[in-house]
């Protein structure tokens, strides 16, 4: 745990030292975003286990639009680049693999729910995207896992799940992330289109999560400078939630891969603080993602297939899949 968290301070230090290029055109727009992941979505078939759901809503301000402390407290950090700041809340839900049970089999995956908020600032050069974000919330019963969980089964008519009254207990949680994207020049291929790579790297410290994370995507399509890749909920390879107008109408399909060093993960370990609920973490966790984005007028639509590898010791049924669909506008 400790080296973990020591790779994932070296990793923002060290994004940090990288020189940054030129401003990219100011955005002078905010930016709403609706997200969610879900696990019940997925090539293999239905799935509701592990993780089962990250609904996400967020505001991103304009670029240089907001408190010149926080403007301020960006370009000491990342460098020169257009400041956009960000508000969000998330909500992420896991389960075990087998949620007809009242209590979950020793070794599977305990009930989870967690509930934060988030205050970040992106920092864009045309050719990187850096990213500071502060989570706060809690885990436990009060972050509505189980009632999100079954009221949605009571929508589509399917049956409660059983388990919730085991979930990890009520404890705060507080996360620092930090990571930059690189962006390739883009190399037309033929008919308009062309292609480019992103190269990722993040760490995260805090009692919810530490892990570095490094990682990239390859992406074909027309319009590519418009973002830095599809968004995703943390902890995964994302592109975030901004992006720019600059034309009617832009689109691209992508590739990418990531590897995870995990340290240590509240939603599988029992608090630092108190006892509960355990499974012994899988240290490196991958990846792989494919997806489509399309950016028409206003909006941005993303869509993103994952496939993920045990994350825990005594996880089963092969890699974990999910789907990621996000809906953002421009006012």
């Amino acid at each position: 745990m400790k080296i973990v968290r020591t790779l994932g301070v070296a990793a923002a230090l060290a994004l940090a030292a990288v020189a940054a290029h030129a401003d990219p055109a100011p955005d002078p727009q905010n930016t709403i975003t609706l997200h969610d992941e879900n696990s019940s979505v997925s090539i293999g078939g239905l799935s509701d286990r592990y993780y089962v759901n990250g609904l996400f809503l967020g505001w991103t301000s304009p670029s240089d639009k907001g408190s010149p402390l926080l403007k301020d407290l960006d370009h000491r950090i990342w460098g020169p680049g257009q400041t956009r700041v960000e508000f969000s809340l998330e909500q992420q839900i896991w389960t075990p693999a087998d949620s007809r049970e009242v209590i979950p089999q020793p070794g599977d995956r305990p009930y989870a729910g967690v509930l934060m908020a988030n205050l970040s600032l992106l920092d864009d050069t045309d050719t990187t995207r850096s990213v500071i974000a502060l989570s706060a919330g809690l885990i436990g019963p009060d972050a509505g896992g189980e009632q999100i969980q079954n009221g949605f089964h009571d929508i589509i008519g399917q049956a409660h799940v059983n388990g919730w009254g085991t979930q990890i207990r009520n404890d705060p949680a507080v996360n620092l992330l930090a990571g930059r994207t690189w962006r390739s020049k883009a190399m037309p291929i033929g008919g308009d289109y062309e292609v480019d790579w992103l190269g990722n790297v993040t760490g995260a410290v805090g009692d919810l999560r530490d892990y570095a994370l490094a990682g990239g995507s390859v992406r074909i399509g027309k319009g590519l400078d418009s973002d830095f890749g599809a968004p995703r909920l943390a902890p995964g390879l994302s592109g975030e939630d901004a992006y720019l107008r600059n034309r009617p109408l832009a689109w691209y399909a992508y590739a990418g891969l990531d590897g995870q060093l995990v340290g240590y993960d509240l939603t599988l370990q029992a608090s630092p603080f108190r006892s509960g609920q355990a499974v012994p973490i899988d240290p490196v966790v991958g990846e792989g993602q494919i997806g489509l984005v399309v950016l028409y007028g206003p909006a941005r639509v993303a869509f993103s297939y994952v496939a993920q590898t045990y994350e825990f010791h005594g996880q089963q049924n092969g890699l974990h899949e999910f789907f990621s669909a996000a809906l953002a506008t421009k006012f």
